[in-house]
């Protein structure tokens, strides 16, 4: 690849990863929303947007899908180890982890 092709290139890879960023705070927005007003179709539909507008942008910064479960899974299990309420209270850390362990 020549430089003028290599250049264009990282200009293309930045404006990717700046529209992804607003989209993430779109979506953020739009789940608010759904959730304002109760809205599980706009729940549901932000926090899917969400989930793979963030597998994309990791892929746009260098970093595998695999790569990306694995530090998620990661995170669970700290969070699980140290106490987090959510797990003591609910127990959903430990059943996104065996969620993610089956996939």
């Amino acid at each position: 690849m020549s430089h003028p092709e290599r250049g264009m290139q990282i200009a293309k890879n930045l404006k990717v990863i700046d529209w992804l960023k607003t989209e993430i705070l779109d979506q953020i927005a739009n789940l608010f929303k759904g959730l304002h007003h109760a809205n599980q179709h706009l729940i549901l539909d932000s926090l899917a947007s969400l989930v793979v507008v963030s597998y994309v942008l990791a892929r746009r910064v260098g970093i595998s899908f695999r790569e990306l479960d694995q530090a998620v899974v990661s995170k669970l299990r700290e969070h699980i180890r140290e106490g987090h309420q959510l797990e003591n209270w609910y127990g959903d850390l430990s059943s996104l982890e065996q969620h993610m362990n089956k996939r």
